[in-house]
């Protein structure tokens, strides 16, 4: 268990910021990673690149591993050689959390048959106009949960025809998972500010250099 990550949660001047820049920052993603309007997939990759940055932040570069084998579907860093994996879900509803990005059904099945909780989790609950929250999931409280439930009922397998794109969590565990006496979280009002951005400014900057 990564016991570090609960520092986060005893910092009253990084919790502050966390509530007044996480907002801000995810709503920057959006915007460098839409068009016509649409959110791309690519804004998962931004939203992991901004936590990791905030554990960078508090813990320094030299305790943030980021460099991970494309064999390990889940773990996305490593934080003071624990695993971390990060994780985002919009709106109210605690459901929708993939476990492994896949439209494989053979994959999946497998992914099913072989699943243990392994890491710990960071998630984010992004609701814009209301409250969501950063949740820290200790890999003890995964555990407990799984061993509880069920391999059935802690993971939900994508229905036949669909293509929801991954295998879940089911919406029950993760329930059992945010009420955990071990999860921490910090809530934050997820309002977006205005923000005058270009999407071309940045290259077009490069490209006027000498």
């Amino acid at each position: 268990m990564s016991t570090r990550l609960y520092e986060i949660f005893e910092d009253k001047k990084l919790i502050n910021k966390i509530k007044k820049r996480l907002p801000y920052l995810f709503h920057l993603a959006e915007l460098e990673s839409s068009k016509a309007g649409k959110v791309g997939m690519e804004v998962g990759s931004l939203r992991e690149r901004i936590i990791v940055s905030l554990l960078i932040y508090k813990f320094g570069e030299e305790s943030v591993e980021t460099e991970i084998p494309i064999t390990e579907p889940e773990i996305d860093l490593w934080l003071f050689d624990q695993p971390i994996s990060v994780k985002t879900i919009t709106g109210k509803r605690f459901s929708g959390v993939k476990l492994i990005w896949t439209v494989d059904a053979k994959k999946a099945n497998v992914f099913l048959k072989n699943y243990y909780p392994c890491c710990d989790i960071l998630l984010i609950q992004i609701n814009w106009d209301e409250i969501g929250g950063f949740y820290y999931i200790p890999l003890e409280s995964q555990k407990r949960v799984f061993t509880k439930l069920g391999r059935g009922k802690y993971i939900k397998l994508p229905k036949p025809g669909t293509n929801p794109r991954g295998v879940e969590i089911s919406k029950e565990a993760l329930s059992s998972l945010i009420k955990d006496d071990r999860t921490k979280s910090i809530d934050i009002y997820w309002q977006k500010t205005k923000i005058d951005y270009n999407p071309y400014k940045r290259w077009l900057d490069y490209w006027k250099e000498e």
